[in-house]
């Protein structure tokens, strides 16, 4: 039996193919493990929005605070945050700063003053961000790809990819 070079040849190649398939795929969940959204299954939204703040809207610390948008984390992996933008259709932009969101977990932007902490954060603004009437807020990663929104007012009620929605989140 006689067997060509380039026989031999072209059978190397198809292992060191197989062979860098397997390695790809056995080393893919340690860099899925960077924590990105999509990754198995994460998936970070927007859950809630509270565009008007019950009681007189006026620029007080609690009026302000009253006044929040609410992240969640669906997944059971930890999201690195860090840069990831919320923004208003006027452009005012709150930019997470060193944050991390644990799977399963929710953290509320409020648009006043406030101590960080891994539940509750604050834009430090000492006016309104969200109008009462109509609005969208977009969630962006910190490369600038959208992850979701949620608008209301005037027939706009819908969240992420237009479903409609109640403003909270829910169908």
């Amino acid at each position: 039996m006689s067997v060509s070079v380039s026989s031999i040849a072209r059978r190397l190649t198809g292992a060191t193919a197989v062979a860098a398939a397997v390695v790809g795929a056995v080393a893919l969940p340690a860099v899925a493990a960077g924590h990105h959204p999509g990754d198995r299954g994460d998936r970070v939204i927007i859950s809630g929005v509270q565009y008007d703040a019950p009681g007189w809207d006026n620029r007080s610390i609690r009026s302000l605070n009253k006044e929040w948008v609410e992240i969640t984390n669906t997944g059971r992996h930890d999201v690195n945050l860090d840069g990831w933008t919320l923004s208003n259709e006027d452009g005012r932009t709150y930019t997470f700063r060193h944050f991390w969101l644990d799977g399963h977990a929710t953290v509320r932007v409020h648009t006043g003053v406030g101590r960080d902490g891994a539940r509750d954060v604050y834009q430090d603004r000492r006016d309104h961000v969200w109008d009462n009437h109509d609005g969208t807020a977009t969630l962006r990663t910190d490369r600038g790809r959208f992850v979701d929104e949620a608008s209301w007012g005037d027939g706009r009620r819908h969240h992420g990819n237009r479903h409609d929605r109640d403003y909270d989140g829910r169908r």
